[in-house]
């Protein structure tokens, strides 16, 4: 692998407080007909489906699940009038199909809410 297609490990993974549980976000699914109308935040696509890769460090087990991320933000918007998430994300911030850690946040706060995906 060239050194320009080189992306640090630690830049994808997210931890929580304790380092009980890592995840990693690959993108599977995007809107490429979207269209963002706000040009403070440049371009940017709208995230549909991602594969969550989590790690329980305790255990070293491994999980993997698919969110559609779409229906996620529907059925909250159906059952709580709002959503919280950002499905938007600036190419800059995937990497290699990754998304960088510092937008797991935001993609992830629908299912969080709805306990869709829970970490014990």
């Amino acid at each position: 692998m060239s050194y320009d297609r080189f992306v640090d490990e630690r830049l994808l993974t997210s931890r929580d407080a304790l380092n009980k549980v890592q995840i990693k976000m690959k993108i599977l699914d995007f809107d490429e007909n979207a269209r963002d109308f706000s040009h403070r935040y440049g371009r940017r696509v709208l995230v549909k489906k991602v594969l969550l890769t989590i790690k329980y460090m305790l255990t070293e087990e491994i999980e993997e699940r698919e969110l559609d991320v779409e229906e996620l933000e529907k059925r909250i918007r159906r059952e709580r009038l709002f959503s919280s998430s950002n499905r938007w994300i600036s190419p800059g911030e995937i990497k290699n199909g990754y998304v960088l850690a510092s937008k797991h946040i935001d993609l992830l706060a629908d299912a969080v809410a709805l306990d869709v995906l829970q970490f014990e």
